[in-house]
C-alpha cells in the first residue's frame, strides 16, 4: 500500500505520520534513552509549536490519527470491547412500618 500525503510518498508508517502531522513523531513521543535535559528541551519545543497558529488544531489531529490507528489495528494494542454488566437491583427485605 502506498502512503501519499501532500504529494509526498512515505516509505514507512512513521514517515506517513510525520508527513500527516507536519512534525517528527519523536517530538511528541520522545526518543529512547533521552536525558532529562533532552526531554525538557523536546517538551519546550512542542509547547512552542502548539502556540503557532498553523498548529493550533494539532492536538485534535493527533487524537483523530491515534483513534484511526487503534480502530484499524486493534491487535497492536490488545484492545477488547468491554461489556458492561447489567445493573442488579438489591433485594428488598424486611417489613414496611
Amino acid at each position: 500500500m502506498k502512503y501519499i500525503v501532500a504529494g509526498h510518498e512515505a516509505a514507512t508508517t512513521a514517515e506517513f505520520a510525520e508527513l500527516a502531522l507536519g512534525t517528527p513523531v519523536e517530538l511528541w513521543l520522545g526518543a529512547e534513552g533521552e536525558t532529562d535535559e533532552e526531554r525538557a528541551a523536546r517538551l519546550d519545543a512542542a509547547r512552542d509549536i502548539l502556540t503557532d497558529p498553523e498548529y493550533r488544531e494539532l492536538p485534535d489531529d493527533l487524537i483523530r490519527l491515534a483513534a484511526r490507528v487503534v480502530d484499524d489495528h486493534p491487535d497492536l494494542f490488545n484492545v477488547v470491547p468491554l461489556v458492561r454488566p447489567a445493573r442488579r437491583r438489591a433485594a428488598r427485605t424486611g417489613v414496611a412500618a
